[in-house]
């Protein structure tokens, strides 16, 4: 393939992508227990009043953002540590950030911090559980100097299960109110109406996907391994050092808001590698948008499959992106 027809291609990708996030956008807007719709969308928007106003803007926009800066982050997050192990098992929960963030969350419930502390207290125990799992994983994996890819991720996979078991043995000494809120965590929700932490998932996630696409290509270097990146001129420790970094604070702060969303970052990468190529010119931004897409629908799945009650996201993300997952292992085996 020539490199105009490759960019004819990407262009042409990048745009149905946009096209579909703003048909899921209006679909979010629109379908819920109170429906709306599309053509009244503007008028409500104009006249700021009625209880169409309070969904629209109270309920439903803040779902959409969290679910554009959340699916965004974990797909793209997804895409990069995939190429980085060069696994495609990989995902942005395989280094053990979900399992501190969990904990952190767990002890903040158990010790009913969050009551004391305000809204804020969650969240917060959950990024300082997924930082504490960074730097743990981070440590480890060093040996005199020397940044070892392969052992930060079995160090990752030793980590979750450690925090993971340390979660375990609270519940099972906790009661049945404080079990609920923390199984109810674990599972995911976009159900946040704090607007500053919105705001900041939301810049956060467009600033992690600039500084991962000025990276782009030492990532693709890095696709032919450490050592074939290192003879193209590429500083392959510093890269990895850096974006492990910036990923995994991007991964414990979409944790922390919105717990555990499995599959995103798994799943998301594959399909839109298939479709666009491997390049991290075009597949990072393709990434972006595709989890975010894939979010915001099963959000939409997960407030109206049982309307007027909700399951929780990770439900609907962990069954279809399953199913998604088979499908496209089946098709890679036949080819």
């Amino acid at each position: 393939m020539s490199m105009k027809h490759k960019h004819i291609r990407w262009f042409i990708s990048i745009i149905v992508l946009l096209v579909l996030l703003i048909g899921s956008v209006l679909l979010s807007l629109s379908t819920g227990e109170i429906p709306i719709k599309l053509s009244d969308i503007l008028h409500i928007m104009h006249t700021k009043s009625g209880m169409e106003y309070s969904v629209l803007t109270n309920i439903r926009l803040p779902r959409i953002l969290l679910a554009i800066a959340i699916g965004g982050t974990l797909s793209m997050t997804g895409a990069v540590l995939q190429g980085i192990y060069r696994n495609p098992l990989v995902e942005p929960y395989t280094l053990g950030i979900s399992g501190g963030a969990a904990l952190g969350v767990s002890l903040c419930i158990v010790l009913h911090l969050h009551v004391m502390g305000g809204s804020f207290m969650l969240p917060l125990s959950g990024f300082l559980g997924s930082l504490c799992s960074i730097f743990l994983v981070y440590f480890l994996s060093m040996r005199k100097g020397i940044f070892s890819v392969n052992k930060m991720l079995l160090m990752g996979v030793m980590i979750s299960f450690i925090a993971s078991s340390t979660m375990m043995f609270l519940m099972s000494i906790s009661n049945a109110d404080d079990v609920h809120s923390i199984i109810f965590w674990i599972m995911g929700s976009l159900d946040e109406s704090n607007s500053s932490l919105i705001n900041l998932m939301l810049y956060t996630s467009i600033a992690g996907l600039v500084i991962a696409y000025l990276f782009s290509h030492q990532l693709n270097a890095l696709r032919l391994g450490e050592q074939n990146a290192r003879h193209l001129g590429i500083n392959a420790g510093l890269t990895i050092k850096i974006l492990f970094v910036v990923l995994s604070l991007l991964t414990g702060l979409c944790v922390s808001i919105a717990g555990i969303i499995g599959f995103v970052g798994l799943i998301i990468p594959h399909i839109v590698k298939q479709i666009t190529g491997s390049d991290y010119r075009i597949l990072l931004p393709a990434s972006f948008l595709g989890g975010s897409i894939f979010i915001m629908l099963s959000d939409i799945v997960a407030r109206t499959i049982i309307s007027p009650n909700e399951l929780p996201i990770g439900v609907i993300t962990g069954m279809a992106g399953g199913l998604m997952f088979i499908v496209v292992l089946k098709n890679n085996k036949a080819q």
